[in-house]
């Protein structure tokens, strides 16, 4: 019988390098869709957003295939509450200065975000998501990367007018490959091919791991991927939050933890609940679901004034202290 210790090991060694591998892909299938002269918004909108999430993605994903769906709406939740909680919280505290939130986030994206919190709160109640549940999901995020195609392109052609034709004349047409060589070509392709192979293995030997502990000290596999695999999963955006906060550009963790959350409701939910109806754990429904409704009014309301201070970013971290304590049944 594999120790405890042993089994930590392995499930701390699989969730890093899940992390790091989704981020090499990233990286690599951003500079490989530029250099093919995408343009820049295609590849923030589907590349690096899918990227960003392969962690909660591929781990939701192989729950369901080695025995264990209820990690994937347990991952989600535990996800997106640590992404509010941690990311906004450190950024506001690391920049050691108030947060300016961005019009354009609170007028679109935050109501959306607060939508989005709110449906998967109606769906899950029942402790299901169904197919059909799923397959609005997907068309859900559909729509919305529609919308924001068609809101850039509108805002792209305001900026081009007549009166600023000398700039658009300067401008690169916005489909324009940027050059790279053939060199730099199949380094990047390898590095794709290979963080490729580690996230696949990453995937699998996490959730191995997890329901092999969850065996072993008698915890629920739920209770896992809430707290250790979501905090796991919220590592890229943990760690952008702080190399951009130590350079004074915290500004960008709001718009990224926004982005973030819309994605993994609609999508890492989405996509696993159309091969399997998903359960929902009883540690989702509480105190899951009341924590995610809950910090999100608090990011709706901190944010109606365009501005996260520190003490606020303090509340944020209390708050997901409180609901580790909660899981772990330590309150």
């Amino acid at each position: 019988m594999t120790s405890p210790l042993l089994l930590l090991l392995i499930f701390a060694i699989s969730l890093l390098t899940l992390v790091k591998a989704s981020d090499f892909f990233t990286n690599s299938a951003e500079k490989l869709g530029l250099a093919m002269g995408l343009p820049p918004f295609i590849v923030g909108v589907t590349i690096v957003s899918v990227g960003t999430s392969l962690p909660e993605l591929l781990s939701s994903l192989f729950g369901i295939f080695q025995g264990a769906p209820e990690v994937a709406v347990s991952n989600v939740v535990g996800s997106n509450i640590a992404n509010i909680c941690l990311v906004i919280g450190t950024a506001a505290i690391i920049s050691k200065r108030t947060i300016r939130v961005l019009y354009d986030l609170v007028s679109v994206d935050l109501p959306l975000f607060m939508g989005s919190a709110f449906l998967f709160t109606l769906m899950a109640w029942n402790q299901t998501f169904s197919r059909g549940e799923a397959l609005l999901l997907v068309i859900g995020y559909i729509m919305y990367l529609f919308y924001i195609l068609k809101s850039s392109n509108e805002a792209a052609s305001e900026v081009l007018t007549p009166q600023n034709s000398s700039e658009a004349e300067a401008a690169p047409p916005d489909g324009m490959a940027i050059p790279i060589s053939a060199a730099d070509q199949m380094r990047e392709g390898l590095v794709l091919v290979l963080s490729g192979i580690f996230i696949f293995l990453g995937a699998q030997y996490t959730i191995d791991s997890l329901i092999r502990i969850s065996e072993v000290l008698n915890i629920g596999r739920e209770v896992i991927a809430v707290s250790a695999v979501a905090l796991g999963t919220s590592l890229p955006e943990l760690i952008v939050t702080i190399n951009a906060a130590s350079k004074g550009k915290a500004e960008i963790a709001i718009g990224n933890v926004l982005g973030s959350n819309i994605f993994n409701i609609f999508v890492v939910i989405g996509i696993p609940g159309l091969i399997q109806p998903l359960p929902v754990p009883d540690a989702v429904i509480i105190p899951g679901l009341p924590t995610l409704i809950s910090a999100s009014l608090m990011t709706f309301f901190i944010a109606q004034d365009n501005k996260v201070t520190i003490w606020e970013g303090w509340l944020f971290i209390i708050f997901y202290a409180w609901f580790i304590g909660s899981v772990f049944n330590l309150l």
